[in-house]
């Protein structure tokens, strides 16, 4: 065998167990209970903003941490640890993305995505 012919086989050998690590550590749509049952391993849940309840962060003290409500696709209610700022226009958002995992009965979230209604409803209709 040539040296080009083995240095091939290294080379896609690297790239198969690349592509098989990387989808190991890739998150999955899940809700509050799956994500408790799996604590450690990271979801992507998708949820509404409990408006009811009291959202909380104090620049001031901890920029990087703001604790709100949100239920899932099942309804199941959890106090969410954000860890970075409040996000811009949380308040008006529609549907919540949460990333993050699940510790005890909180979970705590490394980033969210946000949908506002307001991005996508025409401008002549909120006349």
């Amino acid at each position: 065998m040539k040296k080009t012919h083995i240095i091939g086989i290294i080379l896609i050998a690297i790239a198969i167990g690349a592509i098989f690590a990387s989808l190991g550590d890739a998150s999955t749509y899940a809700t509050f209970s799956v994500a408790q049952n799996n604590e450690g391993k990271e979801f992507h849940v998708v949820g509404k903003l409990d408006k009811s309840k009291e959202m909380l962060y104090q620049p001031e003290k901890d920029p990087n941490v703001f604790v709100f409500y949100m239920k899932d696709s099942d309804s199941t209610e959890r106090k969410v640890t954000l860890h970075q700022g409040k996000p811009q226009d949380f308040d008006h958002t529609e549907q919540i993305v949460a990333i993050g995992k699940c510790v005890g009965n909180d979970f705590h979230a490394s980033s969210v995505l946000m949908k506002c209604p307001s991005k996508y409803v025409d401008k002549k209709q909120q006349i």
